[in-house]
């Protein structure tokens, strides 16, 4: 039997996880950047931060990372919505990004959706 192949995470702000998004769905596979606003050792959980947006991520899957609150992390993993409707991200992958632009992040991932959106309409030749 085949295992399973393992999603892309689509890249997604921090603002962009409300409820009514497309992306805040049971086990989706995102792609999230923020900086870091806690990280408790004993339970492997951290939150990052984008704007007045955040989000909790489990980092027990993770290892040789150094966490640094203010650092800017970015993670991929799939989302776990809790019975209390909080979402929490199973991290795979993360990495520091410190340096990045966060709003020049914000600017590039909106117009890679665009071209995305444009590209799929097309026909293929």
């Amino acid at each position: 039997m085949a295992s399973p192949a393992i999603n892309f995470g689509a890249m997604v702000t921090l603002q962009e996880l409300q409820p009514s998004s497309p992306f805040y769905k049971q086990g989706a596979s995102l792609r999230v950047t923020g900086r870091l606003q806690a990280y408790s050792a004993e339970t492997a959980m951290a939150t990052i931060a984008d704007g007045s947006a955040s989000l909790r991520i489990n980092t027990q899957h993770l290892r040789g990372l150094n966490f640094r609150v203010d650092s800017v992390y970015q993670f991929i993993g799939e989302l776990l919505i809790q019975p209390d409707n909080e979402a929490v991200l199973q991290a795979r992958v993360g990495r520091n990004v410190d340096g990045i632009d966060l709003s020049l992040y914000h600017q590039a991932l909106q117009l890679l959706r665009k071209f995305q959106a444009d590209h799929m309409k097309e026909p293929a030749n």
